[in-house]
């Protein structure tokens, strides 16, 4: 696997491979990589693509009272992880080659970054838009490969991509969860020990909502109560949202009619944690 620090490097690469007639596959993260990652790494080497995996901490997707400066930086552990899951490149620039002195562009997708995470965190979805865009533009990826976890941000990002006629094709990916059903992150590491016992409970409360509608439960509002008294009740849990969303809009939905998505965000002490299901209403 080789490794890249600067935009003139990744596109040096990049430009080698397409020339050897490769497609290239592309994986954004912000490092602290898990099997989550490995796994989105897997399925762009699965459809035989040079994969280009970048590991960079974006700043502007942080609100002033977030973790940025403690959200872990693992590079050799992610670079390991990045070789041995198939990554070709590996691009980890630093904030300056992202963000040169002077920079002063952003890129929004409004309305869509309103509702759940964005009522909590504003500004966040304008930074990961904006960086995201400023990845796609360096790498120039023809398949870029995103988690189901981060819904939302698939979302907006798949709108992005359409609205600025972006050539590439958004691969979104399903959440893959521990053993115990706990959503993959790389902020389950914050979790005490007890805080990560009780946290597969999030992912139960969304199965147990989902077996209501199989069952014939249509109505959103009651259904939406019902989850956030389940997340209410696990011990140590802080409810920020449980919602039923148009999946094409993140509209609240009324009675359920095809696919629905039931997203959640849940605290332990100071740790946020997402999740959400894709739900078809039979």
């Amino acid at each position: 696997m080789e490794t890249a620090t600067t935009i003139v490097q990744v596109r040096q690469k990049v430009s080698l491979a397409r020339k050897e007639g490769k497609t290239i596959g592309f994986v954004p993260t912000m490092g602290a990589l898990h099997e989550g990652h490995a796994s989105l790494i897997r399925t762009a080497r699965e459809r035989d693509c040079f994969t280009v995996v970048s590991l960079f901490v974006n700043p502007k997707q942080f609100g002033p009272r977030e973790d940025f400066h403690l959200y872990p930086r693992p590079l050799q552990a992610d670079l390991r992880l990045c070789e041995t899951a198939g990554a070709a490149l590996a691009f980890h620039p630093s904030a300056e080659e992202i963000y040169p002195l002077g920079f002063q562009t952003s890129v929004e997708v409004e309305g869509l970054g309103e509702a759940l995470c964005g009522r909590a965190r504003p500004g966040h979805f304008r930074g990961v838009t904006t960086v995201v865009l400023k990845l796609f533009n360096q790498v120039l990826p023809d398949i870029a490969f995103f988690g189901q976890k981060d819904a939302q941000q698939a979302l907006i990002l798949r709108k992005m991509v359409r609205d600025l006629d972006v050539p590439v094709e958004m691969v979104i990916c399903p959440t893959v969860r521990e053993t115990d059903g706990l959503a993959m992150s790389s902020r389950n590491r914050y979790l005490s020990p007890l805080e990560r016992e009780r946290a597969p409970g999030i992912y139960q409360a969304l199965l147990e909502l989902k077996q209501e509608i199989v069952q014939g439960a249509r109505d959103a509002s009651e259904l939406a109560g019902r989850l956030r008294q389940r997340l209410k009740a696990i011990p140590g849990a802080e409810l920020d949202y449980a919602d039923l969303m148009d999946t094409r809009t993140l509209a609240p939905v009324g009675r359920l009619q095809g696919e629905i998505l039931a997203a959640v965000a849940v605290r332990f002490g100071s740790t946020r944690l997402i999740d959400n299901l894709l739900v078809q209403a039979p």
